[in-house]
């Protein structure tokens, strides 16, 4: 097996060397204040989000922010009192909306983002935020103070997540470090480079990017709807995305299969409903996560000692990771163990569209490109 082990250990070389820094902390967002006071529209999509809508709310209508904002949420047809909750807070700068039924070929969630845009008005900035992030007083304005900054048409975060129960402490921090091995925060920044990313949780973005594309009427099918809004944007303008302790969401992930099927949602909509594509991610992640610990537990000889090499490469780029959710050293040498479940996940996911279960969330089902 020492052919393979060095196939994972010149993986592993090259991403620690040159993959754009991707296990370094990565640019965190820090409260500033804007020079200018642009108009600002808040557009919510919510859909039977009962438990988190006040508190999410109050905390958008709480901002630190001397220029003129206003609220929209649409109602996305919830069953639980969503939008009555919301109407209770009877704050002026609040619109509550009932969302009209989703017409073929969108998503359900851009669907209701498009009716908020419409229902918004004019304003210089939209914030897209989900119904499940709360925000501190000095988010918007540093958002505002961000996108002035270098002239970008679209700021974006990746929001504080839940770390309470014993599956989010697991594997939540793994979460977020394949999320930035996929879209390496530096190359997503660097206008000279095509990867373009998003983290849907909080996306402010400017009028004049949103005309350019033509809307959020470009991505309407897209079920991964952040990266697509992010890579029709950079085509023509500039975009970041960062880390934020300036929100965070609220939605629990109490049990492993909670986060199993967040995962299984969309994760062969990344791979483009290829089994081909499957087939080659499956390989690739084997050799990038599994054999390493293996050689080093069960090889003999070279393959062994290249195999502890390659598992120390990988825990070690863990670490800074774990350190921003205030986790253990110790669950770094256990990465390969939840990569195997997000492995499995990606499987379990392709099972589910060849089953014909396709996307299925808040009630909802796609299946395959359809919307």
């Amino acid at each position: 097996m020492i052919g393979a082990i060095a196939i994972s250990a010149t993986i592993w070389l090259y991403l620690l060397l040159f993959h754009g820094r991707f296990w370094q902390a990565g640019p965190v967002l820090t409260p500033r204040t804007p020079q200018s006071r642009p108009d600002v529209a808040i557009v919510v999509p919510a859909r039977d989000e009962a438990e988190t809508i006040d508190i999410v709310l109050r905390s958008l209508l709480a901002q630190e922010y001397s220029g003129t904002y206003r609220v929209v949420l649409i109602d996305d047809n919830s069953t639980d009192g969503t939008g009555a909750i919301a109407r209770a807070i009877a704050d002026p700068r609040l619109t509550v909306l009932t969302g009209a039924p989703r017409p073929a070929g969108w998503s359900g969630k851009l669907w209701a983002v498009s009716q908020g845009l419409r229902a918004a008005g004019d304003a210089h900035m939209y914030l897209l935020t989900d119904a499940d992030i709360v925000h501190r007083p000095q988010h918007l304005a540093t958002l505002i103070a961000r996108a002035e900054r270098d002239d970008i048409d679209m700021v974006s975060e990746m929001v504080e997540l839940a770390c309470s129960s014993w599956a989010e402490r697991a594997l939540v921090p793994a979460f977020v470090f394949f999320f930035q091995l996929l879209y390496p925060f530096s190359w997503v920044n660097d206008p000279l480079r095509a990867t373009a990313a998003a983290a849907g949780g909080t996306v402010l973005i400017r009028a004049r990017a949103l005309q350019r594309i033509g809307g959020i009427d470009a991505v309407r099918g897209a079920l991964i709807d952040d990266v697509a809004l992010a890579t029709a944007v950079k085509r023509g303008g500039r975009i970041w995305l960062g880390h934020t302790s300036l929100a965070r969401s609220i939605r629990p992930y109490p049990g492993a299969i909670d986060i199993w099927r967040m995962v299984a949602r969309t994760a062969y909509v990344q791979l483009r409903y290829s089994p081909l594509l499957l087939i080659a991610t499956t390989i690739g992640m084997a050799l990038t996560w599994l054999l390493p610990p293996y050689e080093a537990l069960f090889g003999t000889g070279m393959a062994r000692w290249v195999g502890f090499a390659t598992w120390a490469m990988l825990a070690g780029s863990y670490l800074p990771t774990l350190r921003r959710f205030g986790r253990s050293p110790a669950w770094a040498p256990f990465l390969p163990a939840v990569a195997a479940f997000y492995m499995a996940a990606t499987i379990g996911s392709a099972a589910n569209h060849h089953r014909g279960r396709g996307v299925a969330w808040k009630g909802r089902a796609y299946r395959g490109a359809e919307a």
